[in-house]
């Protein structure tokens, strides 16, 4: 039996779902009482249009709204800022032509779901623009945009690798019309590259999701910070949605909790209580205006 379908609302809260051979993690969704997700998937195998059917069969039967697709990609990943620049995303030469395919699949996968968008992370796209990986990246992730133009697909940027402005450079450099920003509240932080409620002044018209997570800075340069629950980390949730509401931002919430085990639903549970207080909070505000 099909749960009923639900439409899109300004600050739907939401989560990370991970797509796995032979799960549901939709159900789990449901009973936290959401009723939308972004869906997540690094395993190629897996991007076929029998596994689509299924995975949409399953968002429907559980009443998920997908909010977008992040688009994993194959090749070794280093989580830090030490090896994170010669591992991670589109920048590293050896694994882009590979990463490049990878996510054009993503794509077509993410068309079959129904999703309006995919979300990557680039990798850390160089700061200094007459470093000759910048365009190189640049040209690496336009392949990758234009085929998501040409499905009717908009492309997020997962932020936090780089600086906001160098996010901001990117997108003017790429100047196609379908680019948007997956704000990770946390991962400016975890890699000691500045705080989302600043961000918002950079690339706030950009953003079109959001990852709601929290974190400490690094405890020192060779490794990445530590996420914590919402509301034990750095981020200023209160300002960051008081921005946001600033801004119009019609976008999910989607709550990222990186652990596994019970613990990740006991936070997610204490998470989405925290959030939705904030939210109501700003809500009242902006409609009182």
């Amino acid at each position: 039996m099909k749960a009923e379908k639900t439409e899109k609302t300004p600050m739907e809260i939401g989560v990370l779902a991970m797509l796995r051979a032979n799960t549901d993690p939709f159900k789990a969704i449901a009973d936290f009482g959401l009723k939308t997700a972004q869906v997540q998937c690094w395993n190629m195998s897996l991007l076929t249009e029998k596994f689509a059917k299924a995975t949409k069969k399953q968002m429907e039967d559980s009443g998920i709204r997908i909010a977008a697709y992040w688009a994993g990609y194959t090749g070794r990943i280093v989580w830090n800022s030490y090896d994170g620049p010669v591992t991670c995303g589109l920048v590293p030469r050896d694994m882009r032509r590979q990463r490049v395919d990878d996510l054009k699949r993503g794509a077509d996968f993410a068309k079959m779901l129904g999703a309006p968008a995919i979300i990557t992370h680039c990798g850390f796209i160089p700061e200094n623009p007459r470093d000759e990986l910048y365009p190189e990246t640049v040209n690496a992730i336009h392949e990758v945009a234009l085929h998501c133009m040409k499905l009717g697909l908009e492309f997020w940027f997962e932020a936090g690798q780089e600086t906001p402005l160098t996010l901001l450079r990117t997108i003017e450099d790429l100047a196609l019309p379908n680019l948007g920003v997956n704000l990770d509240t946390a991962n400016l932080i975890l890699y000691g590259r500045g705080n989302p409620v600043d961000a918002l002044d950079v690339v706030g018209p950009y953003v079109k999701n959001l990852h709601v997570k929290d974190g400490v800075l690094p405890a020192n340069s060779k490794v990445l910070g530590q996420e914590k629950p919402l509301g034990e980390g750095i981020v200023d949730f209160d300002k960051l949605i008081k921005k946001l509401y600033a801004l119009n931002y019609t976008g999910e919430l989607i709550i990222e909790r990186e652990i596994s085990g019970p613990q990740q639903a006991v936070d997610i549970r204490k998470g989405i209580t925290y959030l939705s207080k904030i939210v109501a909070k700003h809500g009242k505000k902006k409609k009182s205006v």
